[in-house]
């Protein structure tokens, strides 16, 4: 890493060629087929109301010149120099910017976080905490907690735009290909024929959702490389054959023209101008399926050189022809050969599938994302490949997809509005991306704020002029994605904010372990044979579901295990740093805690090896436990904490899955707050027995061991244990979750009885419920109620 300007202006690490050319080939069917076919609609969009096609060919030579000019500042600047580079572990998009900004600097909202997820792998800085310089807008997020909530509110906003632009990109796409028939059938049976099969076409796509692309993605490259090559090859022969002089409009002369001769309606133009780069945001929010180089070497060397050509090839057309029927206006197909038209509308169809097909999974992805990150409802995620990790399939939003896509096709009938709705999404999450990209530049780079502020006023301005100009069509079309937008805002800030107050109410309503084992006596509490998981969203302490449990009914399992499945702010975490074990209570009270954390693109397992894994980790644990008491033995005769008791009640230990060597971690965890606890030699390095392998580690947050497969004799004691959790899992397991009912606090204000009394337990009862989500299975379930009051 340069030190200097950090990770993200660091060289990369270079891949075979051959690789990258395989990728930047694989990259065309996924990444860019939404961007391949904007020249279906951007002219036929940009002048269908605002500007008219003059003899003076000053509209379209101007409207050229801006999309040559908008293409090359943001696809191609903007995105694959800069963007590109604010990768989060080779991950991108929207969540992926946010990640990188919450691990820099202390802003996310998101409850149960640890120190020790600091120690993960994936969980990278540019700088050490205490080398990195604090700058003063650093300071202002982590103080403000409204600007935190704004920071959240903004990526909501990027995501609700994402999910808009999922109902409208398949709409427009398909739409504008099968259009092409216009030129062939007279205008009554164009007005019988487009509109059904564009929705069979829908209807279609969507069906084939729940087999999964990997069945069909091998036809998805070819389809757009052919489409790419034919759209190049008409550029060329149109530019030739009509107007060679065409290339002069790339002089951004012809803009000030464009704009000094049209004025207001030139400005509202820009609308549809802003559409050819729709789909420029996917080369950001895949790029954890390929590679920078990959992305960077297909759109540089194929993608926008035939864009440019297909643009140009129209212009050239159209600037030799003024006398266009209005009944066809200005589309792609009026510039295809006659003799070829048919290929072309067939291939243009297959090619917006294609186009579509990315952005619905797109669509999938985010929310996906969004729900691990507990800013979205829980829904249910199938994984339609086992070899190919991201593809996913979620039924509920699938079909909602394609009911509104269908009523958006019956609904505006035409590009225009489709196109003003569709333009409306794509450059609000282009403005987004600016927003948190600036910040990654100043909070993760640690380049001055005066780069950053450079970067987002040059590419700011240029997307907010796009902005206003679609903003203004309001009424023709972009009101739809600032309706969905606010709804899919309401819908995931009310589940996020509730979640927090959950979390916080669990938090403050926690019982202690000198309580539990206090009841036990009092009660009589029986131990009945088998594994309990008690899932809760804490990290420490015993939650209350758990105590008004045991409170009605004083049995619990001979084995406990409190349960908490969480998500970190990371892509990804390694399976052999997926565990954080740890014991609640003395060794004979059989009671254990186990941390789970995912990251927000991990696929969560299904429930048989989750629940082989956890023995296998308690197994582990329980063999390392006696092993670091040994080892504390032998250093310092006994260990013993602040309060006087030899019980570490709270250690959470790094439980790994490498059958060879086995890595470990000691954390203290009090509600977040790290302290050492271990026997330290006097250099701060852990002494080990020679049957056990020492790794140095520093004194500050924990202390490390890896342990050979090969370890001592276990003690009498630690047999005993194995042996008990083996019948225990033997006889069976069962997992206790919480089935909560929220409602306000009496005198609350109106809009928090409808927020939460209302919208919270509406969104409860219509979506999965967590036993879904973690694929607990119906016979093993046990549900404890419990009535949470904000």
């Amino acid at each position: 890493m340069d030190p200097e300007f950090g990770r993200g202006m660091a060289p990369r690490k270079r891949e075979p060629w051959r690789t990258t050319l395989l990728l930047a080939y694989q990259s065309l069917g996924v990444v860019y087929g939404d961007l391949s076919i904007s020249p279906l609609y951007v002219y036929k969009s940009t002048f269908a109301e605002d500007i008219t096609h003059s003899e003076s060919n000053e509209e379209i030579f101007g409207v050229l010149s801006f999309v040559f000019w908008t293409l090359t500042l943001i696809p191609l600047i903007k995105y694959v120099s800069i963007v590109l580079r604010a990768d989060d572990n080779g991950e991108g998009g929207t969540f992926a910017l946010y990640s990188l900004i919450c691990r820099h600097a202390n802003v996310s909202l998101l409850p149960n976080r640890q120190v020790a997820d600091e120690e993960l792998s994936t969980y990278k800085l540019e700088y050490p905490p205490e080398v990195a310089n604090r700058s003063r807008i650093k300071e202002w997020l982590e103080k403000h907690k409204t600007l935190q909530t704004a920071l959240l509110i903004m990526v909501m906003i990027g995501t609700c735009m994402v999910i808009g632009d999922g109902v409208l990109t398949p709409a427009i796409s398909v739409f504008s290909a099968v259009s092409g028939l216009e030129l062939s059938l007279s205008r009554d049976q164009h007005e019988y024929a487009v509109i059904p099969i564009t929705c069979v076409i829908l209807v279609f796509l969507f069906a084939l959702q729940h087999y999964g692309t990997h069945r069909v993605g091998f036809l998805f490259a070819p389809i757009i490389l052919a489409w790419l090559i034919c759209m190049s090859m008409l550029g060329l022969y149109n530019i030739i054959h009509w107007n060679p002089q065409v290339y002069r409009s790339l002089n951004p002369y012809y803009m000030l023209k464009f704009l000094r001769k049209t004025k207001k309606s030139g400005w509202m133009s820009l609308g549809g101008i802003l559409l050819c780069m729709t789909g420029s945001e996917a080369m950001f929010a895949d790029l954890g399926h390929f590679s920078y180089s990959a992305i960077q070497l297909a759109f540089t060397t194929l993608v926008y050189p035939a864009l440019i050509l297909g643009y140009m090839g129209q212009a050239a057309y159209l600037s030799k022809h003024h006398t266009l029927n209005s009944t066809y206006q200005i589309g792609y197909y009026i510039s295809v050969p006659e003799s070829v038209r048919w290929p072309v509308l067939v291939l243009a169809i297959l090619a917006s599938v294609v186009g579509s097909q990315a952005i619905i999974s797109g669509t999938f992805s985010i929310i996906n994302q969004s729900q691990s990150l507990s800013c979205f409802p829980r829904v249910k995620v199938v994984h339609t490949s086992e070899n190919i990790h991201g593809q996913i399939y979620i039924p509920e939003i699938n079909w909602l997809l394609m009911v509104l896509c269908i009523a958006v096709t019956v609904g505006f009938r035409d590009t225009k509005h489709m196109g003003n709705a569709s333009g409306l999404a794509v450059i609000t999450v282009m403005l987004v991306t600016t927003c948190l990209t600036s910040l990654v530049i100043m909070l993760c780079w640690h380049r001055s704020p005066a780069l950053a502020l450079v970067f987002f006023l040059f590419f700011g301005s240029i997307e907010v002029l796009y902005f206003s100009a679609s903003l203004i069509k309001f009424r023709e079309g972009a009101w739809l994605p600032i309706m969905l937008a606010l709804i899919l805002m309401a819908v995931m800030f009310i589940w996020h904010h509730t979640t927090i107050k959950k979390y916080e109410f669990d938090l403050h309503n926690k019982v202690t372990l000198e309580w539990l084992l206090a009841l036990g006596d009092k009660l009589g509490m029986v131990r009945v044979p088998g594994i309990g998981l008690v899932y809760t969203d804490l990290t420490s302490g015993v939650p209350a579901n758990f105590s008004r449990f045991v409170t009605n009914l004083p049995a619990f399992h001979r084995v406990l295990v409190f349960v908490c499945v969480k998500s970190v702010p990371v892509p990804h975490v390694l399976p052999a740093e997926r565990y954080l074990v740890g014991r609640v209570g003395p060794a004979g009270h059989r009671s254990y805690r186990c941390i789970v954390r995912y990251g927000y693109r991990d696929v969560h397992q299904d429930v048989d090896s989750f629940e082989a894994e956890l023995v296998e980790s308690l197994a582990t644990f329980i063999k390392l436990d006696a092993l670091y008491h040994r080892c504390s033995d032998a250093g310092s005769g006994s260990e013993q904490l602040d309060d006087g008791r030899y019980e570490r009640e709270n250690a959470l230990t790094v439980i790994g899955t490498n059958p060879l060597r086995r890595c470990l971690s000691y954390e203290a965890s009090h509600d977040g707050v790290s302290s050492v606890d271990a026997a330290r030699s006097p250099n701060g390095i852990v002494e080990v027995p020679a049957a056990a392998a020492a790794a140095a580690a520093p004194v500050t947050k924990k202390v490390r061991f890896v342990v050979e497969a090969a370890s001592p004799e276990v003690e009498k004691g630690v047999v005993e244990e194995l042996q008990e959790l083996c019948e225990a899992r033997e006889a069976g397991t069962a997992f206790i979750l919480g089935h909560s009912h929220v409602q306000t606090k009496p005198g609350s204000s109106l809009l928090k009885k409808l927020a939460v009394g209302v919208g919270y337990n509406f969104l409860r009862r219509n979506c999965r419920g967590p036993d879904v989500v973690l694929r607990v299975p119906p016979a093993s379930l046990l549900e404890v109620g419990m009535v949470y009051v904000l």
